[in-house]
């Protein structure tokens, strides 16, 4: 099977190459050998979904928004305008059954449109509105692999990663900012063969730029905000907030001009908020902060303390959630591996994230963060790159940082036999 964003070229014959890929699925999940048939695409999201813990027997996508969490984040989304457009260009005019998928820049689906059979088929593998699809939740599948390189890309058949989900294809592209460029989601083709047909991502390529373009001519027609960041800017716009927990326990946030030092208690909650848009209950933020489900009162108690710390206007209740987005060095680190910087995502990534803390939803973080910092640099990056990896403070005792760097390092060097001795000594 060719390289490629294709699942096949024209002319092909599906049935030929589900069995093909279906074989080579087989081999991979038994040896962990990408068989020299599969698109380079597609084996590169097998090793990163392997290194991710997905089970392809068992994995389920978490549903992360229900009720009243997801119409909320729903209704504030910025692609909710372009729904319209969206249902017009996809669902009315469908030649054939499909289903049409919105969803976040996280994995989190937001709309499932379509055909009502494959929709009611679609909820036995959990494609269903609020469950997260990103490659690191769900394995190879055209949303997560789209979000994860910044690429349209379609997944035919046995390339899904969890068998769950074999006798499904899709095609999928992500949405971008017209006027920042940030990745604001993706739209995705799901259904049956003829949705990984090179005309099914020639229509969600085309979809994707008339949404994008549609998202500009609503704001140029001052029915929509212009969205306030400088495009490309590095810098947090003088309204938004940072919070900066890599590498360290005594997190910092830049707060309209100032930083505030926070407990580990009040990074760890500003942190799990921040990946919550929509907001999360007393008893769900309890979990995420304590093995043992704290009690509501004592949840209570810690969000009144650090709202008497930051002032008014950042937070709210019922459900507890930020009143205003609070952007992250971890979002940093994601969006320069999402564009190919290995450098700067390496220079942004000074150790993991609130180190010491032990919180159910932070280790989730810090441990999905450390995988895909992993599995991009691995697969991707130079050999300068993966070398100086192994030298920074945070990755020094990492196996999997100073593997890579044995590899790229020249085998009769000193650097190569230090790097032996040390992955040695790691029991690597």
């Amino acid at each position: 099977m060719a390289d490629g964003w294709n699942a096949w070229p024209r002319g092909a014959d599906p049935d030929t190459l589900r069995r093909d890929v279906a074989a080579a699925h087989e081999r991979f999940t038994d040896s962990g050998r990408v068989g020299e048939r599969v698109r380079a695409v597609v084996g590169d999201s097998w090793r990163r979904s392997a290194r991710h813990g997905v089970d392809p027997d068992r994995t389920t996508p978490r549903v992360e928004l229900t009720g009243h969490a997801l119409r909320d984040h729903r209704a504030a989304h910025p692609l909710a305008p372009v729904m319209p457009l969206l249902r017009r260009l996809l669902v009315d005019a469908a030649p054939d059954p499909q289903i049409v998928a919105v969803g976040d820049a996280s994995g989190r689906i937001l709309w499932v449109e379509g055909d009502h059979r494959l929709r009611d088929s679609a909820e036995d593998m959990c494609f269903v509105e609020g469950a997260n699809w990103h490659e690191r939740s769900a394995g190879t599948n055209a949303p997560g692999v789209a979000l994860a390189l910044d690429h349209e890309v379609q997944v035919f058949a046995s390339e899904h990663f969890a068998r769950g989900v074999h006798r499904w294809s899709c095609s999928a592209a992500p949405l971008h900012d017209p006027d920042t460029g940030a990745l604001l989601g993706f739209l995705d083709l799901t259904g049956e063969d003829h949705v990984a047909s090179p005309y099914a991502l020639a229509l969600v390529r085309t979809a994707a730029a008339a949404a994008e373009a549609e998202l500009r001519a609503l704001r140029l027609g001052g029915r929509l905000p212009r969205p306030r960041p400088a495009a490309g800017s590095d810098l947090p716009a003088p309204d938004r907030a940072r919070l900066s927990v890599l590498g360290r326990d005594r997190a910092e946030l830049a707060l309209d001009g100032r930083t505030v030092a926070l407990s580990l208690r009040h990074a760890e909650i500003l942190l799990l908020l921040s990946r919550s848009p929509g907001g999360l209950t007393g008893a769900a933020l309890g979990a995420r902060l304590h093995e043992r489900d704290a009690a509501p009162v004592t949840v209570r108690a810690e969000l009144a303390r650090l709202r008497r710390l930051l002032g008014p206007g950042l937070l709210d209740s019922r459900p507890y959630r930020l009143c205003r987005p609070v952007r992250t060095d971890v979002d940093d680190v994601r969006r320069h591996l999402a564009a190919g910087d290995h450098r700067r995502a390496l220079d942004a990534c000074p150790g993991p994230v609130l180190p010491s803390s032990e919180a159910p939803g932070v280790v989730e973080v810090r441990d999905a963060l450390q995988a895909e910092v992993c599995a991009v640099l691995t697969d991707h990056a130079s050999p300068d790159v993966l070398l100086a990896w192994a030298e920074r403070p945070g990755w020094r005792d990492d196996p999997r940082a100073v593997a890579a760097a044995l590899g790229a390092a020249r085998p009769d060097t000193p650097r190569h036999a230090a790097l032996r001795g040390r992955l040695r000594w790691l029991g690597g």
